[in-house]
């Protein structure tokens, strides 16, 4: 319930005035946001990866409203590709990119205009050696971002997708997307959705990640198991045995400056291990829904405030 309070005030003007106005969110916010510049960002690729882990990076920023920002957007990720480039990781790392932050809620023209900068993204990663996920955002969004990944893969079948366990279709999404070389990322979901398209409790939410993850583990594609719930990690590996996945066949992902020991364990086990890494300066959705997410993080945030 605190939850969905936190994700349906993120959206107003005045909570966002008065969160990022708080001079200690900053000290917050460094724990999940690398920095603000492409040089933030690659130090903590430098470090991630030097300690045996994989990433994948996001350029925060959503919903963008104007053709050139979006443009700019597209802009950001080409220039952290050539610097991923030069850092020779190829597969160890990957670029995650909203749809919306490169033109998807530009109206009538919001899917020429994102598929076209996300062509351009794709075509920078390609000559990178590097990957492209898609992530999900809410569920006015997934039709066309489904949509926009099919076009995608014409030319660049590597192309990933995020695809959120509480929504109701997805348990179907999965099973179009469990083919031979297709990448999915599966995550719970961090949108304020209706119930009228997403489960609300949160054991009905794990039941139907582990009902996804079971037809992504049974099928053909790479499942990308985005969870720091120990549960659902043990789940994972039983159903891995099952079907007869070694460790290459699938990886973990979790969030940057969220159980670091864990991140380590799976990576020195053997697991491809890969981090999400956001960086920029619109970080207010993000942090929003990292709060929303786990209490833990709630609690962190208030002892911050308080100076402890």
């Amino acid at each position: 319930m605190f939850g969905s309070v936190l994700l349906a005030g993120s959206r107003l003007p005045f909570v966002r005035r008065a969160v990022s106005g708080v001079p200690l969110t900053r000290k917050v916010v460094d724990r999940f946001v690398a920095g603000e510049t492409v040089q933030d960002a690659v130090e903590a690729v430098r470090r991630l990866t030097g300690a045996g882990l994989a990433v994948t990076i996001d350029h925060l920023g959503e919903e963008t409203r104007d053709a050139g920002a979006a443009a700019q957007t597209a802009d950001a990720y080409v220039l952290m590709l050539a610097a991923l480039r030069e850092l020779e990781l190829g597969d160890r790392a990957e670029v995650s990119v909203k749809l919306s932050a490169v033109g998807q809620a530009l109206g009538a023209d919001g899917d020429k205009i994102a598929l076209d900068n996300a062509r351009r993204i794709c075509e920078a990663a390609h000559d990178a050696g590097a990957g492209v996920t898609l992530d999900m955002e809410d569920h006015t969004t997934v039709d066309s971002t489904l949509g926009i990944l099919r076009t995608l893969r014409g030319d660049f079948p590597g192309t990933g997708v995020a695809i959120q366990s509480y929504l109701f279709r997805s348990e179907a999404d999965c099973r179009d997307l469990s083919h031979e070389g297709s990448r999915v990322r599966l995550v719970k979901g961090a949108y304020a959705e209706p119930a009228s398209v997403a489960h609300r409790d949160k054991n009905e939410v794990d039941k139907a990640y582990v009902r996804c993850l079971r037809i992504l583990m049974a099928g053909k594609g790479r499942p990308m198991v985005a969870t720091h719930d120990d549960r659902l990690i043990s789940i994972t590996e039983t159903l891995a045995d099952r079907f007869g996945r070694a460790l290459g066949d699938y990886e973990y992902q979790m969030l940057y400056g969220i159980r670091t020991d864990k991140q380590q364990a799976l990576a020195g086990a053997g697991h491809t291990m890969r981090v999400y890494i956001p960086y920029g300066d619109d970080w207010y959705g993000y942090f929003m829904r990292r709060l929303a997410e786990r209490p833990a993080n709630v609690a962190f945030f208030l002892r911050a405030l308080g100076g402890k």
